[in-house]
C-alpha cells in the first residue's frame, strides 16, 4: 500500500476516516432501515435549521418558533443522533444500534424537546417546577452527560460533573470556594427548565448561527471546493522554495474555513500534503507538525473561527462585523509567520520547489499578477457601486434583478470552467509530480467563490444577521450543488440525467454530513451551559478572581500566564466551541477584574480572544493534541514528538495574545486612519517574520545566539512600541482628586479620564480598581463628570462619589456610592510610540548587513 494511504502502523484511509468520525460525526454507520433513519433524521435536522433561519415562517405564518423552542428542538436532534451515531464503548457494535441506545436516544430527545412540547405550561409557572418537570430535567441532565462522554470524550463530562457537584456541595467546600449551595429543585430549574443553563446563550448560538455555517461548509466541500482550494494553493505556491509545505499551510487554512474541525482538516488535506512534504525532504515530524498547526490555525481565522465568533457576539456584546475586524490581523500574521517558518526550514535543508509547467519570466509573472489584482479590485468596485445603483433605481425589485445577475454570472463561470480539464487529485507518491498550471486550475472552480461572496456581501455590506447571511449563502450553495453537474454535463455534452441524480445525492449527503458534524457541537454547547448555569447560580466567577489573584500575588503578568495555562489545560480534549465557553465564562472576567485592579484597562474582546487562542492551542499540544496525533498517523512519526514540534511552531501564535492585551492596535482598536492602519499592519507583519527568524535560529544564514536574541527584541519592539516609549515619557499626568473639576474643563472634546477608585461592593468586598470614563463634549468640569456618570462631593482633601447616574459609564464600570476617588490620571503629551520603530528597524538593518557579509564570504554556499 502506498504511503499516501498508509500512515503509522499501517493506518489506512478507512482508519483515518474513522478517526475523524469518532471525533466529529460518530463512527456508527448501520446499514438497512436504521442507516436510512439516521440519514433522513440528519437531513431533517438540516432542513429544520434552514426553515428556522429563513424568512419563510414569517412569510407564510407557519411554524414560527421563538428562540427557546428552537433550542429545545435543536438539542433533541443532537441527543437523538448522538446516541444513535456514537457507540457507548470501543467494543460496542458499529453496524447496528443496540436496544439500550434506542431507548436512551428516544428518552433524551423527549427530555430535550420537553420545553418545546410544554412551552405554554412552563411559561405560565416560571420558577415553580412540578414533579414531572424535575424528573424530566434530572433524566435529561444524566443523558446529556452520557451523550457528552460518547461524542466528546470524558473531559467535558468530568468538568460538567465537577461543577454540578460544586453546586450541591458548596457548604462543605473549603472556605476559599465555599457557598451556600442549592437544592435539587433550584438546580434543575436553573439548568434545564430555564434559559440560564443548558438552554442558554451557548446553545442559542449553536441553534441560530453555528449550524448554518457548518452546513454551508459541508455543502461547499461536497461540491468540490476542498479539492479546488488544495489544487489552487499548490498551483500558486508549489514552485517556491519548500513549496509543498507552503501550499499545505495555505490549503489547510482555506479548508479550515469550511471544515470547522482541525482534525477533519488534517485528514482531508494531510493525506495529500504530508507524504508530499516528506518526499521533498522534510522530516516526518516537521511534515506532521506543519499540517497540524496550519489545520488548527483555521479555527482562529475569520469568518467562522470554529464557531467562537458567534459566541463572542453574544458574550462581548458587539456586532459580528466588529468581532471579525478585531480577529483578522492576528490570524493573518500568524499564518504569514508559519509560512516564513516553512521557508526558513527549507533554507536550512537546501530544498527547492516543485517543477512548474511552462515556466514564464518573473517579469511576465509580476505583470500578470498585477493585472489580476487590479482587475479584482475594479470588479469589486463595479459590483459594489453597481448594486447600489440598482437599489436606488429599482427599489424593491432590485433583489430579483441582483439574483438574476448572480445566476447569470454562475452559469457563465460554469461554462468558463468547462473550457479547461476537470480537476483531479494527484498522487503525492507518484515518481514525478508536476505542478498543475495556475491559470487552468484557477479557472476550473471560480464559481465556488460566488457563495462565499454572497456570504461576505450579506455580512459586511447588507449587515444582515449571521444566521440570515448564512441562510442565503447556504440556499445558494444548495442551488449550486443541484445544478453544477447538470450544467457542466450540458456544456461538455455528456449525460445530463446521471449528473442530475449525482447532484441530488451529493446534496442529501451534504445535508446529512452537515448535521452529523453538528452533533458534537450541539451537545458541547449544551453541556457547557451547565458550567455557565453553575457560575450564575453559585457566584464562582468572583471566587475564581480571588483565587487567581491569590496565587499570582497580584502580579498582572503572572495572572495572564496562569490564565493561559488554565485555558490550555481546559482545551485539552474539549472541542473548540465548548472550550471557548468554559474558559471565557471562568477566566475572561478574571482578567478584566484583576487587570482593572492593576491599572490595565483591557477591552473585553481582547480578553475573549486571549483565552480563545490558548484554548485552541490544545489541539496541537501533547499529551492530548488530537490534530497532532492525526497528522502523526499519516506521517508515520511519533505523535508526542510531532506534538512538541507543532507546539514549538505555535509559539508565534502564543505570543500574540500577550501582545494584543497590552497593544490593542493589533486588534485594530483605536486606529486613527489609513496611514495609521498601514503602519500597524506593516509593523505587525515584519515583527512576526522577525520573531519567526529569531526563534528558528535562522535568518539570512544561521544566526548566532545574540543575533536571535536581538531579533526577538526587534519583534517585541515592533509589536509593542509603547513599552519603551512609556519608560521615556510617562503616559499620564497625575492630578489630585480635589482638582478634577478644574482639570476636566480644559480637556478636549470626546477625551477620556482614568481614575483609581476604591470602595465596598454590595457583597461586602473592599476593592481598588482603575476605570476609564468618557468626558463627552467640551463643558465645565461638573458637567463633564455628570456625562461620565458621576456626581462627587469633597470632604476635606478627599473626593467621594456622591451619586451615580443610572445607566451611565460610571455605573457600567462598577463604581458605587460613597467610593473614594484616590487618583486621577490625564493623558500626557507624548510623542507617537511608532517613533520606536526607527531604532528597531536600524537594529534589524544591522543584523541584515552582518548576515549578508557572512553569506557572501568566499567558499560559503548561498542559502537564499
Amino acid at each position: 500500500m502506498s504511503e499516501a494511504n498508509t500512515g503509522r502502523k499501517g493506518m489506512t484511509d478507512a482508519e483515518l476516516q474513522d478517526l475523524v468520525a469518532q471525533t466529529d460525526t460518530g463512527s456508527r454507520s448501520p446499514a438497512g432501515p436504521v442507516g436510512k433513519l439516521l440519514l433522513w433524521t440528519a437531513v431533517a435536522w438540516s432542513l429544520f435549521q434552514l426553515w428556522y433561519a429563513s424568512p419563510l415562517p414569517f412569510m407564510f405564518n407557519i411554524f414560527i418558533l421563538n428562540d427557546t423552542e428552537a433550542r429545545s428542538i435543536h438539542l433533541a436532534f443532537a441527543l437523538f443522533l448522538g446516541f444513535m451515531a456514537y457507540p457507548a464503548l470501543k467494543r460496542s457494535p458499529r453496524d447496528y444500534v443496540p436496544i439500550q441506545d434506542w431507548v436512551m436516544a428516544v428518552v433524551a430527545a423527549f427530555c430535550a424537546a420537553y420545553i418545546f412540547i410544554f412551552y405554554r405550561e412552563l411559561a405560565g409557572r416560571p420558577g415553580r417546577p412540578t414533579d414531572l418537570d424535575l424528573i424530566t430535567a434530572a433524566i435529561g441532565m444524566l443523558l446529556l452527560l452520557e451523550a457528552t462522554r460518547r461524542a466528546l470524550g470524558p473531559p467535558l463530562m468530568i468538568v460538567a460533573i465537577v461543577f454540578l457537584v460544586y453546586t450541591f456541595a458548596g457548604p462543605y467546600m473549603p472556605d476559599v470556594i465555599a457557598h451556600k449551595g442549592a437544592s435539587l429543585q433550584r438546580t434543575m430549574d436553573q439548568q434545564w427548565i430555564s434559559t440560564e443553563g443548558v438552554f442558554g446563550i451557548a446553545l442559542g448560538v449553536s441553534t441560530s448561527f453555528v449550524f448554518l455555517f457548518v452546513l454551508f461548509g459541508s455543502l461547499l466541500d461536497k461540491a468540490g471546493a476542498g479539492n479546488y482550494f488544495i489544487k489552487v494553493a499548490f498551483a500558486l505556491l508549489g514552485h517556491l522554495r519548500g513549496g509543498p509545505a507552503k501550499a499545505a499551510v495555505v490549503s489547510s487554512g482555506l479548508t479550515g474555513l469550511i471544515s470547522g474541525s482541525s482534525i477533519a482538516n488534517v485528514v482531508t488535506t494531510g493525506t495529500f500534503t504530508i507524504p508530499l512534504m516528506k518526499r521533498f525532504g522534510f522530516k516526518p515530524e516537521f511534515a506532521g507538525a506543519v499540517e497540524a498547526v496550519a489545520s488548527t490555525g483555521g479555527q482562529i481565522m475569520p469568518p467562522v473561527m470554529g464557531a467562537a465568533a458567534f459566541l463572542m457576539v453574544e458574550y462581548v456584546g458587539i456586532s459580528y462585523v466588529e468581532v471579525i475586524k478585531h480577529a483578522f490581523l492576528p490570524a493573518i500574521i500568524s499564518y504569514i509567520a508559519l509560512l516564513y517558518i516553512v521557508h526558513l526550514e527549507a533554507l536550512k535543508l537546501g530544498l527547492k520547489g516543485l517543477d512548474k509547467p511552462n515556466p514564464k519570466p518573473w517579469q511576465q509573472t509580476l505583470i500578470t499578477t498585477g493585472i489580476t489584482i487590479a482587475s479584482f479590485i475594479i470588479l469589486c468596485g463595479v459590483v459594489y457601486y453597481g448594486i447600489g445603483w440598482i437599489k436606488g433605481v429599482f427599489g424593491p425589485a432590485s433583489g430579483w434583478i441582483v439574483a438574476v445577475l448572480v445566476t447569470g454570472s454562475y452559469i457563465g463561470l460554469i461554462w468558463y470552467s468547462t473550457t479547461v480539464p476537470e480537476l483531479e487529485m494527484d498522487d503525492p507518491n507518484a515518481p514525478l509530480l508536476v505542478l498543475p498550471e495556475t491559470a487552468p486550475t484557477v479557472k476550473s472552480g471560480l464559481f465556488f467563490l460566488l457563495p462565499v461572496a454572497v456570504l461576505v456581501w450579506c455580512l459586511m455590506i447588507e449587515r444582515l444577521s449571521p444566521g440570515l447571511s448564512a441562510f442565503w449563502a447556504t440556499a445558494y450553495m444548495i442551488f449550486i450543488l443541484v445544478t453544477q453537474r447538470p450544467l457542466i454535463a450540458f456544456f461538455r455534452k455528456t449525460n445530463i440525467g446521471q449528473s442530475l441524480r449525482q447532484g441530488f445525492w451529493e446534496l442529501i449527503d451534504g445535508l446529512a454530513t452537515g448535521a452529523r458534524n453538528m452533533i458534537g457541537i450541539g451537545i458541547a454547547t449544551a453541556a457547557a451551559g451547565i458550567i455557565v448555569g453553575t457560575v450564575s447560580l453559585t457566584g464562582i466567577g468572583l471566587i475564581m478572581a480571588e483565587f487567581v489573584e491569590f496565587i499570582s500575588a497580584g502580579n498582572l503578568m503572572l495572572m495572564l500566564i496562569f490564565t493561559a495555562i488554565i485555558s490550555l489545560i481546559l482545551g485539552m480534549g474539549l472541542p473548540t466551541t465548548a472550550n471557548y465557553i468554559v474558559v471565557s465564562t471562568l477566566m475572561a472576567p478574571v482578567i478584566v477584574e484583576l487587570g482593572a485592579q492593576s491599572g490595565l484597562l483591557v477591552p473585553l474582546i481582547a480578553v475573549h480572544l486571549f483565552v480563545f487562542y490558548f484554548g485552541i492551542m490544545a489541539d496541537v499540544t501533547p499529551p492530548v493534541g488530537l490534530a497532532s496525533f492525526a497528522a502523526a498517523a499519516i506521517s508515520g512519526a511519533d505523535p508526542i514528538k510531532t506534538g512538541l514540534v507543532a507546539f514549538y511552531y505555535s509559539m508565534r501564535t502564543a505570543i500574540l495574545p500577550f501582545i494584543f492585551i497590552f497593544n490593542t492596535e493589533l486588534l485594530l482598536i483605536d486606529i486613527g486612519g489609513p496611514f495609521h492602519f498601514a503602519i500597524t499592519v506593516t509593523a505587525a507583519v515584519i515583527a512576526m517574520l522577525v520573531f519567526a527568524a529569531g526563534t528558528q535560529g535562522f535568518f539570512l544564514v544561521r544566526s548566532r545566539i545574540w543575533e536571535s536574541v536581538l531579533l526577538v527584541l526587534v519583534a517585541f519592539t515592533l509589536l509593542r512600541p509603547g513599552f519603551w516609549m512609556d519608560m521615556i515619557y510617562p503616559p499620564y499626568d497625575i492630578i489630585q482628586p480635589t482638582q478634577i473639576q478644574e482639570a476636566l474643563g480644559d480637556r478636549p472634546a470626546d477625551s477620556n479620564v482614568r481614575m483609581i477608585v476604591e470602595g465596598e461592593t454590595l457583597d461586602g468586598d473592599f476593592v481598588t480598581k482603575t476605570v476609564r470614563l468618557p468626558l463627552g463634549p467640551v463643558a465645565d468640569g461638573e458637567a463633564r463628570l455628570e456625562h461620565a456618570g458621576l456626581i462627587v462631593r469633597e470632604e476635606g482633601d478627599k473626593l467621594f462619589v456622591d451619586d451615580i447616574v443610572f445607566g451611565g459609564p460610571a455605573e457600567k464600570a462598577g463604581i458605587d456610592f460613597d467610593w473614594e476617588i484616590k487618583l486621577v490620571e490625564m493623558p500626557a503629551e507624548q510623542p507617537d510610540k511608532q517613533w520606536m520603530f526607527i531604532p528597531a528597524l536600524l537594529l534589524l538593518a544591522g543584523i541584515v548587513l552582518l548576515q549578508r557579509r557572512r553569506r557572501e564570504q568566499p567558499g560559503r554556499p548561498a542559502t537564499a
